[in-house]
């Protein structure tokens, strides 16, 4: 019998970052995980994380400075999405979500889904238990006409004429933690320098997160060979980054990172303070529906939508 790997758990006193995060940011990409008993794992799974719950996770938010955030369905779950919408509907922060679904899940379930702050299905080849590359086309055709997206976790250095594969889709495309390709390939890697032309079309958008999962380093971060990836697909397009946490880190091949390190990184990619709204606020305003927020001095902002 294969033995089901089990996760570290996140770094349960992170520091605060030497720079909080811009105001209204929004981390659109994290887990919540467990208890188990209430929310049963796939039997298929290819990790097994520890708890993870939502108010561990909302006191990192006000540690780092965020008040918005997109909740993604694991892998772990499978096609079962209640542990992503009950913390939608619990938190005090103002959620979105990316579900994993079915491609004949019935119409009234993708309705009631867009009613609970559902905005995108999440296609996943990497882990086991996640939906793969043939349910694409489908789901596509199933969510185009509510506005959402497919996310996709995917190594890009691995798909073949991923530019073709991505307009044929006609729908909203965002890739997971730059792309998924190993640093050791470099950007020369002729996957990632797909991706930076679907960037710089405007054809998709991309998390800048998950920068442990590229590395190949073993030591804390900065993580510098995944650097270059960040910075090009910031110089590529900077409309078209999201930041992302990645919390709480599940299934990675490096020591648990501190969190505070992690955004102190992400901040010294994105550089000066346009880039930064744009890669930690107004982008993921317009792709996942949240009210704007307007910056200090320029006026009454909205409230979180």
């Amino acid at each position: 019998m294969t033995t089901i790997p089990l996760c570290d758990p996140a770094d349960p006193r992170p520091r605060a970052p030497r720079t909080r995060l811009p105001p209204g940011t929004v981390d659109t990409h994290f887990h919540v995980f467990g208890p188990i008993e209430d929310y049963p794992l796939a039997p298929t799974r290819g990790y097994t994380p520890p708890d993870a719950p939502l108010a561990q996770y909302e006191e990192l938010g006000r540690l780092l400075g965020f008040s918005r955030a997109v909740a993604v369905q694991p892998s772990v779950y499978g096609t079962d999405n209640r542990r992503i919408l009950d913390a939608m509907r619990q938190s005090a922060m103002s959620m979105r979500g990316v579900a994993v679904i079915d491609a004949d899940l019935p119409e009234r379930e993708l309705l009631r889904l867009h009613e609970q702050g559902i905005r995108g299905v999440r296609i996943n080849p990497v882990f086991t238990a996640g939906t793969g590359f043939s349910i694409a086309r489908p789901l596509a055709d199933r969510v185009r006409t509510l506005g959402w997206h497919l996310q996709f976790l995917a190594d890009v250095s691995k798909i073949a004429d991923l530019a073709r594969a991505v307009e044929a889709l006609d729908i909203p495309v965002v890739f997971d933690h730059m792309g998924h390709v190993p640093a050791g390939k470099g950007v020369a890697d002729k996957g990632f320098q797909a991706l930076l032309g679907l960037v710089r079309d405007g054809r998709a958008w991309v998390k800048l997160s998950g920068a442990y999962r590229i590395t190949v380093q073993r030591t804390p971060p900065p993580y510098g060979d995944a650097a270059p990836f960040a910075e090009a697909l910031i110089a590529a397009n900077p409309d078209r980054v999201l930041w992302a946490s990645d919390w709480p880190h599940p299934s990675i091949p490096v020591p648990m990172p501190d969190d505070g390190d992690l955004v102190d990184m992400a901040l010294g990619w994105a550089g000066e303070a346009e880039i930064r709204r744009k890669l930690f606020v107004t982008n993921a305003e317009r792709l996942y529906g949240f009210e704007p927020i307007l910056p200090a001095g320029s006026g009454h902002g909205d409230k979180n939508g």
